[in-house]
């Protein structure tokens, strides 16, 4: 009391005075509060005006592009149930909506799916930069790379990485490939013969990290033999199901109430586990490389790989990748060179499976062409033609890659006449083009021999226009070599048989997935006979 009294006549304010001046100063705060009430309310009342304005202004824009109904709110996410049937609709759209039609995702979230080779030809003939939204979630964890990157730093990181997908450098690759594709074949002798069916994708995933990580990387991980399952694939699988999530859930593309969601919490912790993987890769490197001046001195010793070329790359500048840059490309190569092959292969051995008659022509050009060697030759790749070709029809069937979508940063006028303005979210789908009637005689069903031919020589050039843009996949020869590999192998050394019991129920993912697995049945058989 005598500290108060003290500093009420120091400060000049009467002890009578005092309850007054509190009861001004709580007036005051209390006035503040309902300041900032009032704010938010505003902000919040704005946000949604702009909303709402942004919806109609994207209802005028897709009039000329009829589609299915959605719901006002959810858009049409709910049709997409990850049940093994989403492609179902895509495929009846498709028919229903020649071209394109348009897809909502939320109440304001819309895309222009467009599903025909002469729609995708005019968008990426441009160089409309990769959408803002999914591929925002997918930077997230591999960072600012060559699938998400734009403009000049795409151009710097392209040329610079270039050199690390020459001939050269690929031609050292195809032993570890067939190793690699050995061990898996060597654990496959479990199933081979007891007439029960098995899941591939798991072992064919083990087996292309293996690979990538022996070829890209010069690491050996024995991740095919060793206990337990491999805690990067784990990660990397949790990771592609939570950005899919994030996707699907349009509350979860505000960056704060994801980060805030037990779904966000989990994300940070597999992807840590992921990048922690890479980062072992690049120190591991760095140890080895540090009393390293000039890539020749390496290549006296062995075969250069891609992580040496990244850590050695120049540009004119004579200036490198930083480290947040290198990290980026090795978790970009690290997922997009296992990932998608292994989705690739696994559905190419099923669908060899269930066509015996072109399973069989394939087996006699391989072991034709092996002449009795049990792993493939850099010059054998190119006298496979026949099972190159139902390689290709089986990436037709079941596209690693579904859909692509860009960002129009102007205006675009397609074929037809119709247009859409520039900010406009753009999606391709790739497996919507593959089954699209339109185009593919009888599009759902692999081709007998004549159509077949046919088929690739007169139609593939048109419609997988997609591989053609400016942008195509730089590990592109790298992947198609890895399935050259380990098919003919497999094929060498199993008769794959279908189990009618176990369809694939495929579902989009990240990259192509099956629901409940790919299974199949294997019996040995004797290359000599």
């Amino acid at each position: 009391k005598k500290m108060i009294s003290e500093v009420s006549s120091c400060a000049g304010v009467d002890r009578m005075q005092l309850p007054e001046t509190f009861v001004f100063f709580q007036f005051g705060w209390a006035c503040v509060h309902h300041l900032l009430g009032l704010l938010c309310l505003f902000a919040v009342i704005y946000k949604v005006a702009v909303l709402i304005l942004k919806r109609k202004a994207t209802f005028r824009t897709i009039e000329a592009f009829p589609g299915p109904p959605g719901h006002w709110l959810f858009g049409h996410v709910l049709e997409f149930k990850q049940d093994g049937h989403d492609f179902d609709h895509i495929v009846k759209w498709s028919q229903e909506y020649p071209y394109a039609f348009p897809l909502w995702f939320g109440p304001f979230l819309c895309f222009l799916n467009i599903h025909h080779p002469d729609y995708v030809k005019t968008l990426l003939a441009s160089t409309e930069p990769k959408d803002d939204m999914a591929y925002r979630f997918i930077e997230s964890w591999i960072g600012d790379g060559l699938l998400v990157s734009k403009g000049q730093k795409w151009f710097r990181h392209r040329r610079l990485l270039t050199p690390g997908f020459h001939y050269d450098i690929l031609k050292g690759y195809v032993q570890l490939m067939s190793d690699s594709a050995k061990t898996m074949l060597d654990k496959w002798e479990s199933y081979a013969d007891t007439n029960k069916p098995f899941e591939l994708f798991e072992h064919v995933s083990l087996m292309t990290l293996d690979s990538i990580l022996q070829c890209a990387f010069s690491y050996k991980s024995n991740c095919q033999t060793e206990g337990g399952k491999n805690t990067y694939i784990k990660a990397v699988y949790e990771v592609s199901d939570l950005i899919n999530l994030r996707f699907r859930m349009f509350p979860y593309h505000s960056d704060l109430i994801f980060n805030l969601s037990p779904h966000g919490f989990r994300y940070r912790k597999v992807r840590k586990v992921a990048h922690s993987h890479t980062e072992e890769v690049i120190r591991k490197r760095k140890e080895v490389l540090k009393k390293v001046e000039e890539l020749e001195s390496i290549q006296s010793k062995r075969n250069l790989d891609f992580l040496d070329i990244l850590l050695f790359a120049r540009d004119e500048k004579k200036q490198g990748l930083s480290d947040e840059d290198l990290r980026a490309e090795v978790d970009t190569f690290m997922f997009e060179g296992h990932d998608t092959t292994a989705s690739g292969v696994s559905f190419i051995l099923y669908c060899l499976a269930c066509h015996p008659e072109h399973q069989k022509i394939c087996r006699d050009e391989v072991i034709e062409v092996l002449q009795g060697k049990d792993t493939m030759g850099w010059e054998d790749l190119n006298k496979i033609p026949y099972t190159t070709m139902c390689i290709k029809e089986s990436l037709r069937l079941y596209p690693p890659v579904p859909g692509i979508s860009r960002k129009l940063t102007k205006p675009m006028t397609f074929i037809d006449g119709r247009s859409v303005p520039a900010g406009f979210q753009v999606g391709v789908s790739i497996f919507g083009i593959h089954r699209n009637a339109a185009i593919w005689e009888n599009p759902d069903v692999s081709q007998d021999d004549l159509v077949l031919s046919r088929h690739f020589i007169l139609n593939i050039s048109h419609a997988a226009v997609v591989l053609s843009s400016l942008r195509n996949c730089i590990g592109q020869n790298f992947a198609m070599n890895e399935m050259k590999v380990v098919i003919a192998l497999t094929l060498r050394r199993y008769q794959l048989i279908e189990d009618p019991e176990w369809k694939p129920k495929i579902i989009p993912k990240l990259v192509l997935r099956s629901l409940n697995g790919i299974h199949i049945k294997i019996q040995t058989i004797d290359p000599e006979v």
